[in-house]
């Protein structure tokens, strides 16, 4: 004989309602995202801060005219691509941290797009003087052979991903146009992570060698890559189309 299907009290596995019997709001969902997405953005755009406060320095040195020394005679000989490397690595970092919040992108899609534009124009100039200034400054002091195969490794990379992700989104696949804007994003904030790695490095084995920096810096861009991979693999919750879909977030 089939069990009755109300069990002595318990409550009937229905959709909650409310006083005015109506299923309860997912709307629920809406401020953990939003504020989810302002603690991204604040994160990211604190990473940034360090190396772009370095980068301020520079460009004041250049601007001022201040004393040549053997650390940045090479910008005062050719001052052109560090300066496009710093103001687009600048532009790229701050407003490519916006493009993170999905609340933002879906309110103001026109922004979105016109921001993109600007942020490959941005990426692109970022790593193609990256690559100028490894290839053809004179090497700082430190600058080993295997730190210098990774500065091309990685500045390539992130050029492929910023060129990848522009056709991605002009045949309209949003879903790889993302994730390869992302690992752009992610190579290009490596040197806000290359800041942590070295600082870790430093207090817990002294002064870096040569190698150790290499390894130290190579470390920056691959947690910024894995953390990239991550979100990219990670699945979105479904869409909530049951009544238990409905009230789990709510028990």
């Amino acid at each position: 004989m089939k069990a009755n299907v109300y069990d002595q009290g318990r409550a009937p596995d229905v959709p909650q309602r409310n006083e005015l019997g109506k299923p309860p709001s997912q709307k629920i969902k809406a401020p953990i995202k939003a504020g989810s997405a302002r603690w991204l953005v604040a994160a990211l755009l604190v990473l940034s801060a360090i190396p772009l406060a370095f980068g301020a320095v520079r460009l004041t040195e250049l601007a001022s005219g201040a004393e040549i020394t053997p650390a940045n005679a090479r910008f005062f000989a050719s001052p052109l691509p560090i300066v496009l490397h710093i103001v687009s690595a600048s532009v790229y970092a701050i407003l490519g941290a916006f493009q993170f919040a999905s609340g933002f992108r879906r309110r103001w899609p026109g922004w979105h797009r016109a921001a993109g534009r600007l942020l490959v124009a941005c990426g692109l100039l970022v790593g193609l003087s990256g690559l100028w200034m490894t290839l053809f400054y004179p090497r700082a002091d430190g600058t080993g052979e295997l730190l210098y195969a990774l500065r091309l490794l990685f500045g390539s990379a992130m050029v492929v991903s910023i060129v990848l992700g522009f056709a991605a989104i002009r045949r309209g696949d949003v879903k790889q146009h993302r994730a390869w804007m992302m690992r752009g994003y992610a190579l290009g904030l490596g040197a806000g992570t290359q800041v942590l790695t070295q600082l870790a490095g430093e207090l817990i084995a002294g002064p870096p060698s040569e190698l150790s920096r290499a390894l130290l810096m190579g470390a920056g861009w691959v947690i910024n890559l894995a953390v990239a991979e991550w979100a990219i693999r990670k699945r979105p919750a479904p869409p909530a189309r049951t009544a238990s879909a409905v009230v789990s977030p709510l028990q």
